[in-house]
């Protein structure tokens, strides 16, 4: 078989950029959060196909049977591959309706339809996953003209090249980050690569734990502990544990539960096992050992509010409508409690160190059952410029009860005032915290608080670097104004969580 020319990250990025360019002509389409997912299963059924192509050819030559995950007349190959192919109205039927007549001239279910009642045998949990892909997936543009022009766009990328593969990897990157900055103004926040990387690094997953993002998104934690457990597979079986026994997520949202499938593929797990449904939705008492993980990496949503029925799955005395608070009692449960290696890296915002109440309840389970071992405070601007929420790592485990807490202040770059959309956080500046994090000791950034004064302050875990104290008349204006607009943020998510509780109580 003759080998298809690489395609450059360059070339690429035309390509797509031309596929974009002609969706925008479509009057179904508003915006990239309309644009990208359709980008995506176009190019989720491409990929597939290539996969599924490579692989018959592989069971071939080894002379065992192959049972594709899509059959004709559903294939990529059947419908799409022909530039001339169907088009215009045949094909937004063949795509969109309960019933049509298919490519090879016969009657049957349309393309979606069918897509949607795949279901696994044989342990064959594939056709799950495109079923479950597909159940929130649909086809806004209105000309099939213009979607035929689309595919054969997609239709130049070869997945079957693991060099494109890679290069289409860096290149979703962006394409993440672009709907990111679509869906930013819908309170879907993202967490930056550098961020996850550091997380995962320090929380360091090995090849047999079983790893959870609860609040998946996009797939970021997921695909980062995919690479680094990876790195240590050394045999036929270590494969198979990492492809069948290590990733889980959840994410019920129908885009970010498409992209973080196609994350995931793209970087090399074969059947990602993303939970579509709300991770809150099961009562927290229910969770027993069976259900329970060695990691877990999340940087769950905050800010959101969740429905009665969501907050009576949760103790009496611990309901609450604040979705971070809720996503830390679940994690909570859900570390397994036997052998005490069980851990979790959770980014919060500042509210929940400070928070009383409900929130001050919460924290002292967390000190009391947990081990609380270290807060890594980020600086201003690891989330612009979505949200200038100050925010927090909380890293503990199941090895007993804190003792003491850790505080690792993360700094801005010298000379950096903060961080921006253009100018983000890179991971080389965590390496001194990694540094540091082997060999404790206190320095301009690094102090401990025992957990026995946290306790007797109502948990108050919002303590300041007592290091960096500094006479106010000799700082320079522009920090004299950073500081005021901290403490105005602040107050302001005090006076957030004050209604949130008088609200509470009205109900």
């Amino acid at each position: 078989m003759a080998r298809t020319a690489s395609t450059t990250i360059q070339s690429l990025g035309s390509l797509l950029k031309s596929a974009r360019d002609i969706m925008r002509k479509d009057k179904g389409l508003n915006g990239d959060l309309d644009r990208l997912p359709l980008l995506t299963w176009i190019m989720f059924l491409k990929f597939l196909d290539d996969l599924e192509l490579q692989r018959e050819g592989e069971a071939q030559l080894a002379g065992k049977p192959f049972k594709p995950a899509i059959e004709a007349p559903y294939r990529w190959r059947d419908w799409a591959a022909q530039a001339d192919g169907i088009t215009g109205d045949e094909l937004l039927a063949f795509i969109n309706n309960e019933e049509t007549t298919r490519p090879d001239g016969t009657r049957g279910q349309g393309l979606f339809r069918y897509l949607r009642s795949l279901s696994g045998t044989g342990g064959d949990d594939r056709r799950e996953v495109i079923a479950a892909v597909f159940q929130g997936v649909d086809n806004r543009m209105k000309s099939g003209y213009l979607l035929r022009d689309v595919i054969n766009k997609i239709g130049a990328i070869h997945f079957t090249a693991s060099d494109e593969v890679h290069t289409l990897g860096a290149l979703y990157e962006s394409m993440l980050r672009e709907m990111r900055d679509a869906a930013g103004d819908s309170g879907e926040f993202y967490t930056p690569r550098p961020v996850v990387r550091f997380m995962v690094a320090v929380t360091d997953p090995r090849l047999g734990e079983t790893v959870l993002d609860p609040g998946s998104g996009t797939g970021g934690f997921l695909v980062e502990a995919y690479n680094h457990l990876a790195s240590q597979v050394k045999t036929v079986a270590d494969r198979k544990i990492l492809q069948e026994q290590s990733l889980f997520g959840c994410e019920p949202k129908p885009l970010p539960y498409l992209l973080c499938q196609m994350n995931l593929l793209l970087h090399g797990l074969d059947a990602p096992q993303i939970d579509p449904g709300n991770a809150l939705r099961h009562k927290l008492t229910d969770i027993g050992e069976r259900e329970r993980v060695d990691v877990i990496l999340t940087n769950p949503p905050f800010g959101g509010e969740e429905e009665r029925g969501i907050q009576g799955n949760f103790p009496d005395d611990k309901q609450t409508a604040e979705t971070a608070l809720l996503f830390l009692q679940l994690i909570m449960r859900k570390l397994r409690r036997q052998g005490g290696k069980a851990r979790a890296a959770v980014v919060v915002p500042n509210g929940t160190l400070f928070g009383d109440g409900v929130c001050a309840r919460i924290k002292e389970e967390l000190l009391t059952g947990f081990n609380l071992h270290t807060i890594v405070r980020l600086p201003n601007g690891v989330f612009a410029p979505y949200t200038g929420i100050p925010t927090n790592i909380l890293f503990f485990d199941r090895s007993g009860p804190t003792r003491e807490v850790w505080y690792y202040e993360q700094p801005l770059p010298q000379g950096r005032k903060n961080y921006t959309k253009t100018a983000p956080v890179q991971f080389e500046e965590f390496a001194p915290c990694m540094e540091w994090w082997q060999k404790r000791e206190e320095n301009a950034f690094a102090w401990k608080v025992p957990a026995s004064e946290l306790l007797a302050n109502n948990c108050n875990l919002d303590r300041k670097n007592p290091q960096a104290k500094k006479d106010i008349a000799h700082l320079p204006p522009e920090e004299i104004a950073a500081g005021i607009l901290d403490k105005e943020r602040r107050i302001m998510e005090i006076v957030e969580n004050i209604q949130r509780l008088l609200m509470e109580g009205a109900r």
